[in-house]
């Protein structure tokens, strides 16, 4: 899906626009994610180089939270809103700070097995899910 989708922290100090294709909505559930979210991750994928990020005055600060991969958030706010791995051109983007509406739809599920105990089920409504982390080729970003 290519599109032109904005976004930003709670306090409105990062803010950012994506005009190239995007990967739609996946859902994590692993440990990681629960903690940093309080309870499940929503995110898209997107290339580094289609997102322009307007940071006003330092407010995006990132936190190397695996020897492989930084998350940025917002120091005014705490706004979740990044994850990067290194080494790769792509960027994953927290769904839940897109400007609504996004046209965008939930694709997948992910370390289901880590579900925590008082998540919905979800297994009977047809989104595909995966126990762990699937191969890399289901996160890439479409063609425009």
């Amino acid at each position: 899906m290519s599109a032109e989708l904005r976004g930003k922290c709670h306090c409105g100090r990062v803010r950012y626009e994506i005009t190239g294709p995007v990967r739609q909505v996946v859902e994590c559930h692993c440990e990681s994610c629960r903690r940093i979210t309080g309870s499940v991750w929503h995110a898209i994928g997107a290339r580094r180089a289609d997102v322009a990020i307007t940071d006003q005055a330092g407010a995006l600060t990132w936190y190397r939270s695996s020897e492989k991969v930084e998350r940025g958030f917002c120091v005014n706010c705490s706004s979740t809103l990044f994850f990067r791995r290194d080494n790769t051109d792509t960027i994953t983007i927290t769904a839940g700070s897109l400007d609504q509406p996004t046209g965008l739809h939930l694709m997948m599920r992910i370390f289901t097995d880590d579900m925590a105990d008082y998540a919905a089920d979800t297994s009977a409504d047809g989104i595909p899910r995966f126990p762990q982390l699937p191969g890399m080729e289901h996160f890439a970003i479409p063609e425009e």
